[in-house]
């Protein structure tokens, strides 16, 4: 996996134009991840909400073909006609698509097909790439990158639950050196902001999807954000106060949800010899106490708010504290493919804002006041998710660092957590 991590200069000459730079970076980027599986594992679905990782390769090169080449080229003749079947996600109006829970059934065409096509829709599109693009082919492009990106996130999270189901618990990738980590460690503290009239969403400076538009002025009462997000030594208290069979912490939904799925720990825990161990694309390893819990649920992280006797922030107020603060942090760059602990001991402060875990929020995935999908197929892309799900916000350890701001808005139904999902208390000031 290491080629796909190395600087954007090491993949693309220095001289080229930026948008050709960032084509080369980020299709190098998601091929490089497959390099060590196999056919089998590129093919494997191991769940309906995940997807093979040769279907990932093959979707976000389909996104090119079908909404640039297309559009751009008129006697463009696609790569296999069956592919805008194979490959469509979910754009009603390009047409009939393979059904996602069937996905690991594509045995054809095999992941060194996949790649080949990639290597003839690449080949098509740095042709065009080279010569002039108006704004809007341009902006689309960008939009096809940036979405290339979600999928690389995806196809890692994919892998893992993939490879979490196998006896064998296989590991993605070898393990690293540990990181240094700041010793001792600063204590979670409450960092006190004041709120007032404030402006959310993007300022329209650089790419941005089109959920997190338009900025709007948003009315916050005075409220507080603990310094870092929450433990793994945290919720071993959670789970030995028996909060997961204490029914009076859940919602109703979140308690069916218990109840029926036999709801234990979070996500890939699994306790031997009285010790907890998770499953991580660096296989089996003993949890970590200091590093931010993961794979949980919003059931779990707002159950967890309740015991502690907190709540939730809102995603304005977590975009407003995070507005200032420099988009960096774990990223998948950094190879460590999973959650750490504080790096530095800076005490005052908010720690781990970005990277890391995804962090739920208490608010819906709602369109913003005036927001309108774009023309097309592309205004499929978010609008019409808005409904039954929750925001998440900061990235997470297999999140592209060029690819988060603080204005980003991810988005999972409130039972999902096979993503990098953690969270950070707030409360009223």
């Amino acid at each position: 996996m290491s080629s796909a991590l190395l600087p954007a200069s090491a993949v693309h000459p220095p001289h080229e134009p930026a948008l050709l730079a960032h084509y080369r970076h980020v299709r190098a980027a998601s091929e490089a991840m497959v390099a060590d599986l196999t056919d089998a594992d590129a093919t494997v679905q191991s769940m309906d909400d995940a997807s093979p990782a040769k279907w990932h390769l093959a979707h976000t090169t389909w996104f090119f073909e079908e909404f640039v080449l297309t559009a751009r080229i008129p006697d463009y003749e696609p790569v296999d006609p069956q592919y805008r079947y194979l490959f469509n996600s979910y754009y009603e109006s390009v047409g009939a698509r393979h059904p996602r829970p069937r996905r690991g059934l594509l045995t054809r065409p095999s992941l060194d097909e996949v790649l080949a096509y990639r290597e003839a829709v690449d080949e098509t599109m740095l042709s065009l790439l080279i010569s002039a693009q108006t704004d809007a082919e341009a902006a689309l492009i960008e939009l096809g990158l940036n979405h290339e990106q979600q999928h690389q996130e995806l196809l890692l999270t994919d892998i893992l639950h993939l490879f979490a189901q196998n006896p064998l618990k296989p590991a993605f990738a070898p393990e690293l050196l540990a990181p240094v980590i700041a010793d001792p460690r600063p204590a979670a503290e409450w960092i006190s902001l004041a709120g007032g009239i404030v402006a959310i969403g993007h300022d329209g400076d650089g790419f941005a999807f089109d959920c997190e538009g338009p900025r709007h002025n948003v009315l916050l009462q005075p409220y507080q954000l603990c310094s870092h997000p929450v433990s793994n030594r945290q919720w071993f208290e959670f789970i030995e106060d028996g909060a997961y069979r204490a029914a009076g912490l859940w919602l109703s939904d979140g308690w069916r949800w218990v109840c029926e799925q036999g709801i234990e720990a979070p996500l890939y825990w699994e306790e031997r010899d009285g010790t907890w161990w998770q499953m991580s694309l660096r296989g089996m390893q003993p949890v970590d106490p200091d590093s931010p819990v993961t794979h949980i649920s919003f059931y779990e992280a707002d159950a967890f708010a309740r015991w502690a006797e907190r709540r939730l922030p809102t995603e304005a107020e977590w975009e407003h504290a995070a507005r200032n603060l420099p988009a960096t942090g774990n990223f998948v760059e950094g190879r460590v493919l999973r959650p750490l602990p504080d790096r530095q001991n800076t005490a005052g402060a908010l720690r781990q804002m970005f990277g890391d875990v995804w962090e739920w929020t208490a608010s819906g995935f709602q369109p913003y006041p005036g927001f309108r999908p774009g023309a097309g197929a592309v205004g499929e892309y978010n609008g019409k998710f808005m409904c039954s799900q929750m925001v998440l916000r900061g990235g997470s350890c297999v999140t592209p660092e060029s690819h988060i701001r603080a204005s980003y808005r991810n988005f999972f139904y409130p039972h999902q957590r096979w993503q990098f999902t953690g969270v950070r208390l707030a409360d009223d000031a």
